[in-house]
């Protein structure tokens, strides 16, 4: 058997360090790109105020985490990102997108919150029996890979009323979740503008 010689052990020494700086030096897969957001003139007009939106944020807010309609659906916010739009009245809202791994996984997401969205005003009389909780639907979008609307209203028992609009939106594997909300009931509810506001919110993600 050949002698090893003290220059060969360097060089195989030499080599193996070079393979292991190029297996280290090897990019690592691009992480997933922001989808496209709403801007703050895509919201529906308030009537005496302005809409501002802030910057695009990675993650999902604490708040919404807790929130009953939609919270659990969005999963743990790794591949999600967030914009909070405001008004200085009593108006606000929110989108939320996720990029997932995969199209069926997106509509397992999809589906998810839709399940959630569509029982939550049930859940939120469970949770709490001293609130009053209706929902309406107000229907599909022709947008993307699909989209729906629905309305909310809930009051308490001291007489506070919030109606919230949230819409729900798909394309490829990105799913959002439009969310709008004020002071008020059904009637102060500005649907059709809403469904122009989602159809572009999904138009807008890639």
């Amino acid at each position: 058997m050949p002698k090893r010689t003290r220059v060969g052990a360097l060089t195989a020494l030499a080599g193996a360090a070079l393979a292991v700086g190029t297996a280290l030096a090897a990019p690592a897969a691009a992480a997933p790109k922001a989808p496209g957001f709403l801007a703050a003139a895509d919201l529906p007009p308030r009537p005496g105020t302005s809409w501002t939106a802030g910057r695009v944020t990675a993650g999902v807010p604490d708040a919404l985490r807790q929130d009953i309609c939609v919270g659990v659906g969005l999963g743990t916010g790794q591949d999600t990102w967030y914009r909070e739009f405001r008004t200085d009245l009593d108006t606000g809202a929110r989108q939320v997108s996720a990029v997932l791994p995969s199209v069926s996984k997106a509509k397992g997401r999809f589906a998810k919150l839709d399940e959630d969205i569509v029982s939550c005003a049930d859940r939120i009389e469970m949770e709490d029996p001293e609130t009053e909780a209706a929902f309406q639907d107000h229907g599909d979008l022709p947008v993307g890979d699909g989209a729906h609307v629905y309305a909310l209203h809930t009051v308490t028992s001291w007489g506070a009323g919030d109606i919230r609009l949230i819409a729900l939106g798909r394309e490829g594997r990105t799913v959002t979740v439009v969310d709008w909300g004020q002071l008020g009931g059904f009637g102060d509810a500005p649907v059709k503008a809403f469904k122009k506001t989602a159809t572009t919110a999904v138009n807008k993600l890639h």
